[in-house]
């Protein structure tokens, strides 16, 4: 996936955005450029000042503009929180990756979903031979087919300019073609509460589809979503039967998950 850094300041191509302002650029993205700093502050569970104080270092990094109680995308800033997401825990996320790629087998069939996470564990795959893959990505795609005998399998629709993600009307009918060994997916957040949560509602459905056609669900997803909320539930947490990631979650989460029934594993 091409990443057009040409089009950002000079510092902001230096610097790197924090964790909780590529949180707020992803959102803001998604929620079409614009946004109320009020709304991004319940979306993330955190106060207003802390929305305000990222906002401004991202307005001095010239990636949004600051207005009257709320932010707009700089122009050219909207494929960044993809490439963002995938330099965030880069390390946490290949230990991931890793561990999920040595329980896949060659010859299995899997989903996977848009998420960065995801796009890692693709290239964890990429010695894996005569996989069949079913996926709405770009940066999935291009990790795995035409080598080894893979087959990929993407849908058609609207192709996102800022996630590389494939959606629409038909996206769900295409998924019903497949049962797969596996489900493979990321998520925004993990709580107690609500589980496995995400911003966009489109992602939550196609994440549904492909869970409901599967054999075993897995999320991966490292440490730093623990504790985090968002806006949308992935599917019942009780629907996920795997948890891995690079670290022991908070025991909250641990306990909610024995309810759940769901198995948190550590990637070694």
């Amino acid at each position: 996936m091409h990443d057009d850094l040409s089009t950002l300041p000079p510092d902001a191509r230096l610097r790197p955005t924090s964790h909780r302002g590529a949180e707020i650029l992803d959102l803001v993205t998604r929620a079409g450029g614009t946004m109320r700093i009020h709304s991004i502050a319940e979306a993330l569970d955190v106060s207003e000042e802390t929305v305000r104080r990222n906002v401004r270092r991202l307005s001095d990094d010239g990636l949004v503009h600051k207005v009257h109680g709320g932010v707009l995308l700089q122009y050219g800033s909207t494929e960044l929180s993809f490439a963002q997401r995938m330099g965030e825990n880069p390390l946490a996320k290949q230990r991931i990756a890793a561990h999920v790629a040595g329980l896949v087998s060659n010859g299995s069939s899997l989903f996977l979903d848009i998420g960065s996470t995801t796009a890692f564990i693709a290239e964890a795959l990429k010695n894996h031979q005569e996989l069949l893959v079913v996926t709405n990505s770009v940066a999935v795609a291009h990790s795995l087919a035409a080598r080894n005998n893979n087959r990929v399998f993407m849908p058609g629709g609207e192709l996102r300019s800022h996630d590389g993600g494939i959606f629409g009307s038909h996206v769900l009918e295409f998924i019903q073609e497949f049962r797969t060994d596996f489900a493979i997916l990321s998520t925004a957040a993990i709580n107690a509460r609500h589980g496995f949560m995400l911003f966009d509602l489109e992602e939550a459905r196609y994440s549904r589809a492909i869970m409901t056609n599967a054999a075993t669900r897995i999320v991966a997803a490292d440490t730093s979503k623990f504790g985090r909320s968002a806006p949308i539930a992935l599917d019942a947490p009780s629907a996920v039967d795997l948890l891995i990631t690079n670290a022991r979650p908070p025991k909250d989460i641990e306990d909610a998950a024995r309810i759940w029934g769901t198995e948190i594993v550590i990637a070694s």
